[in-house]
């Protein structure tokens, strides 16, 4: 069903384009017919929006990852270096909060600590929107700030590091449906005691799920009816704990790219002083707009990233 409801977006977003561009169609037909060239601006004025438009599509296009149209956890936590890194962590946390309140996304903090007389330890934010990981994936990892300390009388320059970390928000309900014609289903004699009818007539079952392999057989039972209803809830528990297992390992996955909060691993600088710039260091993207970043414009930055790692 979430498949499909993406499926019907898509449907809409290229329904709303194709609106755009038969407007100015006819706009332009008309200015044509009439010969009246008070049209021209409000044509430029059509076309810059529908190239707007366009951009938005192609930019969420690259959006194609499995997990990309999910929620996600977006975690906080500040590096060595007391007051001034817990202060760093709280500013990204406003960057994070500003950014999703811009883009339309619902952020609620669902855990934090505070931090010793300043700034937080950790925070954890749920932002719940369609492709909220997709897009703040790209925040993934250490974040450095250069700035003069203001906690520090000497105004010496300080270097900070936080780290982000962005989890999609998966389904821990896991439904098993089983197809029949996946099913083979072999009846056979049971051993041991049991008495006459249980060791002359094929009353043990055995049922194996063909795409995965996995087997489940009951002969405990004195019918046959009993032992396949038995054998069909253990093929059924089976299959669970395999889909458990998978999900575990589609998070431990996740985890593996967990970066060290120190020098050299870090993704993104900020820098305050000596000069104004935020760099990417995975996709060179810069700028000098500081104050603009801080407040949520990091269209710029997940855009460069997506361009670079798209399909990766």
């Amino acid at each position: 069903m979430q498949e499909i409801k993406l499926l019907q977006d898509w449907i809409g977003v290229w329904s709303k384009l194709k609106v755009k561009y038969d407007n100015i169609s006819e706009l332009i037909e008309l200015a044509a017919s009439e010969k009246d060239d008070s049209f021209i601006g409000e044509i430029q004025k059509e076309l810059d929006d529908l190239f707007n438009e366009i951009e938005k599509v192609e930019f969420k296009s690259m959006l194609s990852g499995k997990d990309d149209p999910n929620n996600c956890i977006l975690s906080i936590h500040s590096g060595a270096g007391g007051t001034e890194a817990q202060d760093w962590a709280e500013m990204l946390m406003r960057m994070y909060l500003r950014w999703a309140e811009a883009n339309g996304y619902k952020a609620s903090i669902v855990d934090l600590l505070d931090g010793d007389g300043a700034g937080i330890k950790s925070a954890e934010i749920e932002i719940t929107g369609e492709y909220a990981f997709g897009y703040l994936k790209a925040e993934n990892g250490v974040h450095r700030l250069v700035r003069i300390s203001p906690f520090d009388a000497n105004k010496k320059r300080h270097t900070s590091f936080a780290s982000v970390y962005v989890i999609p928000e998966i389904d821990d309900t896991i439904e098993i449906e089983i197809n029949l014609a996946d099913l083979r289903i072999d009846t056979f004699r049971s051993g041991g005691k049991g008495g006459q009818n249980v060791n002359k007539v094929e009353t043990a079952v055995r049922i194996t799920h063909l795409p995965s392999g996995l087997v489940a057989a009951c002969q405990s039972e004195r019918s046959q009816a009993q032992n396949k209803n038995n054998a069909f809830k253990l093929l059924k528990s089976k299959l669970y704990q395999k889909e458990k297992e998978k999900l575990e390992a589609e998070i431990d996955e996740i985890e593996k790219n967990k970066m060290k909060i120190e020098w050299g691993s870090q993704i993104r600088s900020y820098v305050f002083h000596p000069y104004n710039m935020v760099k990417d260091h995975r996709t060179d993207v810069e700028t000098s707009d500081v104050q603009g970043v801080m407040n949520g414009d990091l269209e710029k930055f997940i855009k460069g990233y997506l361009l670079k790692f798209s399909g990766n």
